[in-house]
């Protein structure tokens, strides 16, 4: 159990995983500079940021859902979680471009999209056994199977997250930072 006085939120997460670096100087040095991009993510963000619910194809749906993880130690927000009739959550995560064909940066949003699955476990005592990736750009869904392989990479990420916030340095660039 980690102290809930400190939790880890849900886009360390995603930044540790897309670049260790990236993720220190965001969470730890507090240096952040919007570009085109982040400015566009933030515009797709607006209505699922914006708290609410309602019912759309027979399915309760909540915008900007409250998310944690006493047992991991989590805290974020979900951008819209769907209940399926049965009461399974079902989490999707926004993405501004298109479906990324590196398999390196699909991996870290499929590892921020499992931390979700995991904290809704946690809160609905419920199994969540796939989410989905909403690309604003091609409108497409990609299904993410929220299976052993990817449930054991997050908790792996989850602890190299904590590790490295925890430690409160700077790593070192990538070498294509260099």
């Amino acid at each position: 159990m980690t102290d809930p006085a400190d939790p880890t939120t849900l886009s360390a997460l995603q930044h540790w995983a897309y670049c260790p670096r990236q993720c220190a100087l965001i969470h730890i040095e507090q240096a952040f500079v919007d570009n085109l991009y982040t400015l566009r993510g933030q515009a797709l963000h607006q209505r699922a940021d914006a708290p609410g619910a309602e019912v759309r194809d027979g399915l309760h749906v909540e915008r900007a859902l409250p998310l944690y993880s006493d047992t991991l130690g989590l805290i974020g927000k979900a951008d819209i979680v769907e209940f399926l009739p049965d009461g399974t959550p079902y989490p999707v995560e926004y993405k501004h471009g298109s479906r990324h064909k590196r398999a390196d940066i699909a991996a870290c949003d499929d590892l921020q999209l499992a931390a979700q699955a995991l904290c809704l476990e946690e809160m609905f005592a419920r199994p969540v056994p796939e989410g989905a990736l909403y690309y604003a750009s091609s409108r497409r869904r990609r299904i993410v199977v929220i299976d052993d392989p990817l449930r054991t990479a997050t908790l792996a990420a989850i602890e190299a997250t904590r590790r490295l916030l925890d430690a409160a340095v700077l790593p070192p660039p990538r070498n294509d930072e260099r």
